[in-house]
């Protein structure tokens, strides 16, 4: 009789513990307001880390764009002003704002995008159209002109302002 008082029990137990338990709805308290105003408080961050970088960079002559971009040509070429739709082919060095390499061409090693037709930051897609080939551009690419919320999953993590060294190698229409 005990055996199967402890059965029954041991059974009633099983069951009771596997039905399943109503799920808690999450509340979230997030509104359109607060992810404006979040977005400008990360605006706000990186504007001021990209003032102290340039702090350190006095001889640099910038000038900002209305998007944020920041850029000094400090090397000027003589070929043809780079156009949307052209391919443009190039070497870059593409850092952290604390000197890190994210990547780079190496040596003779260049790189080609058709201007405002690919994937390439929206910062060197603006930028690029400021250059002459022949030209050298430092470009301070705040996050939401690069890889934004989440970086490349690669070597850029999500909220990073960049810093592009670019030479304008050579242009083809395409």
């Amino acid at each position: 009789m005990k055996s199967k008082f402890v059965f029954f029990t041991a059974l009633i137990l099983f069951f009771i513990g596997c039905t399943e338990q109503p799920k808690k709805k999450i509340e979230v308290d997030w509104t359109a307001q607060k992810s404006s105003d979040f977005s400008k408080d990360l605006a706000i961050e990186e504007d001021i880390d990209i003032k102290i970088f340039l702090q350190r960079k006095k001889d640099w002559k910038i000038t900002e764009t209305g998007s944020g971009l920041r850029y000094y040509i400090y090397q000027k070429g003589s070929g043809p002003l780079a156009e949307s739709g052209m391919t443009a082919e190039v070497k870059f060095e593409i850092t952290k704002l604390d000197g890190t390499i994210c990547y780079k061409t190496e040596g003779l090693e260049t790189e080609s995008f058709k201007i405002d037709k690919s994937e390439i930051e929206t910062g060197v897609q603006e930028g690029i159209k400021f250059m002459h080939v022949g030209d050298k551009i430092k470009l301070i690419i705040p996050s939401h002109l690069g890889h934004g919320l989440v970086g490349d999953f690669d070597k850029i993590p999500p909220l990073t302002t960049l810093v592009v060294d670019l030479e304008l190698v050579s242009l083809r229409k395409s």
